[in-house]
């Protein structure tokens, strides 16, 4: 079975702006480090260039997608290998804050898991400057 991915970005909960990763649904911060914690700061993820940590390919690399709200340097972050490998994008061998349970590998369609970041990357509205 393959997973889906989601990509919401909040903003007024913690500056800058953060996003908050959903497979099948569940927000993995809430599901690791608890309802208090953090998303990656969104500028970061999901950066206007388009070639953010996200982006899946033959090589593997480790992303931080969260932490607790105590910081991950206290606790530990949730964190992921991410990797292509042909028509999948796989993250396996998870990172999770010291008190969260462990996360089982995902797969995903990698024409789903392109599309959904492309929207979250494109998706620019929360990217506004400070006021005055």
């Amino acid at each position: 079975m393959l997973n889906r991915l989601e990509i919401e970005v909040r903003t007024g909960v913690h500056p800058p702006a953060e996003a908050r990763v959903r497979v099948d649904g569940q927000d993995l911060v809430d599901a690791t480090a608890g309802p208090d914690g953090f998303g990656a700061h969104a500028p970061w993820l999901l950066p206007a260039a388009g070639d953010g940590p996200l982006r899946a390919t033959g090589e593997a690399r480790r992303v931080e997608l969260g932490e607790p709200e105590c910081t991950g340097g206290c606790c530990g972050y949730l964190a992921a290998v991410v990797r292509r490998h042909g028509a999948l994008v796989l993250w396996s061998d998870w990172e999770t804050p010291a008190d969260g349970p462990g996360l089982p590998d995902f797969r995903f369609d990698a024409r789903q898991y392109d599309a959904e970041l492309a929207r979250a990357t494109t998706d620019r509205r929360w990217d506004v400057p400070p006021p005055p």
